[in-house]
């Protein structure tokens, strides 16, 4: 009986974490999933836990956070980014522009920005794209998982267009290829063209039947 309560405690807790963590995300913006954890534990007096959630627990409890609280708001603000990321993906078109992460998935919020992976045979090449546009950006790297114990320096080039932020990492030609690994859940990333953002833009705005 004692180890069943002390089951239900650790399942109570790890569940109480995963949404405060998803309020935080969704309320503070806050990007990185382990931080807004160590932060939610902190918030329910238990900092030192290794009972955290996974991020997957999290993210689902995001979507009821959104649901229960910012439903109106949040379908307002996903629906602005895909089309902010539509536009993005178009002007990208020569770099096989993919959307990933919470955009595509649906977990967007008023803090959120659209990311996209493009292919190019250099880096430079994407630079020298947005130079001959007129378009300022800035420039760096990040490191992703790209499967069991392989990982990848990858650089980015973020820029302003109708106050959304978009957020482009690039990878060379053959990277379309292999997908980096998801932080959520670990699995490749999944990666939206250009046809399956206007089926989704479609669908939204047609509303339900």
């Amino acid at each position: 009986m004692g180890a069943g309560r002390h089951h239900n405690r650790d399942l109570q807790m790890r569940q109480r974490i995963a949404q405060e963590a998803a309020r935080l995300i969704a309320t503070e913006g806050i990007r990185d999933f382990l931080a807004a954890k160590r932060k939610a534990a902190a918030h329910l007096g238990a900092p030192d836990t290794r009972n955290l959630p996974r991020n997957r627990e999290v993210e689902q409890a995001l979507i009821r956070y959104q649901r229960l609280f910012h439903e109106d708001a949040q379908a307002g603000r996903l629906r602005q980014l895909r089309r902010a990321a539509l536009a993005a993906m178009r002007f990208f078109a020569p770099f096989r522009p993919r959307l990933t992460g919470s955009v595509l998935t649906g977990t967007a919020g008023r803090f959120s920005d659209v990311n996209l992976h493009l292919f190019a045979p250099t880096p430079e090449r994407v630079a020298l794209f947005l130079m001959e546009a007129g378009i300022p950006f800035e420039e760096g790297h990040r490191r992703l998982r790209m499967g069991r114990a392989e990982w990848r320096d990858l650089p980015w080039v973020r820029f302003e267009a109708g106050g959304d932020t978009i957020e482009a990492l690039i990878f060379p030609d053959e990277g379309a290829r292999q997908a980096p690994r998801s932080p959520v859940d670990g699995r490749p990333m999944d990666r939206a063209g250009i046809e399956r953002v206007e089926q989704l833009l479609a669908e939204e705005e047609a509303g339900p039947d």
